[in-house]
């Protein structure tokens, strides 16, 4: 392998992979990313989508920096304080891997929106705090049948299941969860310790990467991470015949 070439050189670990190679690799490079959500979560899944080459990452994020933010949100810093989190880190990555593509979205995107942005993409990763937006982007995911890697975490505990792209046989969101639990809409009555949302966006951001390298992954599970004991578990999603969203013939 020669170093003359630069992308050689960057994902040289994943060329010796069997399991990713030059056509896993080339598939990543020709691929695209949704994320919603620049937060904790949406900065260590983003970290690694970009140093990993995925050829366009599209960062989706309507909120400001805040000073709350900067003990766990690792791209951001002081002078970010107050400008749009989805183009401060657009900066930040179109630096670390200036190989790829990478588009802000700063706006709130309502159904049509959000639906025209999961239809031109290949896997979502949805790392937002709260329901009504998770449900939306479930809601997107289905219609059109792209993976979708869910991710939250709160307190000293994170969750991460991925669901499609095929829903006639994978469960979606609304399997799992049937209704909003407001008392779980977002971490900051609750707080978070800083490494969790970390902890989270990683693992997501290697679903994602092993959905576009062309890597199978069993569908049906939600990983539970509880970082005060260290254990990780999973229990199983089964898919309701009920669900307003996924059963055929819904809607």
């Amino acid at each position: 392998m020669s170093d003359s070439n630069p992308n050689l050189s960057r994902h040289a670990r994943h060329l010796a992979l069997t399991q990713v190679g030059a056509s896993g690799q080339a598939r990543i490079g020709a691929s695209s990313a949704l994320l919603i959500g620049v937060g904790g979560i949406g900065c260590a899944a983003a970290s690694y989508l970009v140093a990993s080459g995925v050829g366009h990452v599209i960062l989706c994020d309507f909120d400001t920096v805040d000073e709350t933010n900067l003990g766990r949100q690792t791209i951001y810093a002081p002078i970010d304080v107050g400008k749009q989190k989805a183009t401060v880190a657009a900066s930040r990555f179109a630096a670390t891997n200036p190989d790829i593509e990478i588009t802000a979205i700063t706006e709130r995107l309502d159904d049509d929106a959000l639906a025209a942005a999961v239809v031109a993409t290949d896997v979502v990763l949805d790392g937002s705090d709260n329901f009504a937006t998770r449900f939306q982007v479930n809601n997107a995911c289905v219609a059109v049948s792209r993976c979708l890697v869910s991710g939250a975490a709160i307190r000293l505990e994170g969750q991460l299941a991925v669901f499609g792209p095929n829903f006639d046989t994978s469960p979606c969101y609304r399997c799992l969860y049937q209704e909003r639990d407001e008392s779980l809409e977002s971490c900051a009555g609750n707080g978070v310790l800083a490494a969790v949302p970390g902890v989270i966006g990683t693992l997501m951001a290697a679903e994602a990467l092993k959905y576009l390298a062309g890597i199978d992954s069993p569908r049906g599970k939600l990983l539970l991470f509880d970082a005060a004991s260290g254990d990780f578990r999973s229990v199983a999603i089964s898919k309701r015949g009920d669900c307003p969203v996924c059963h055929q013939g819904a809607g």
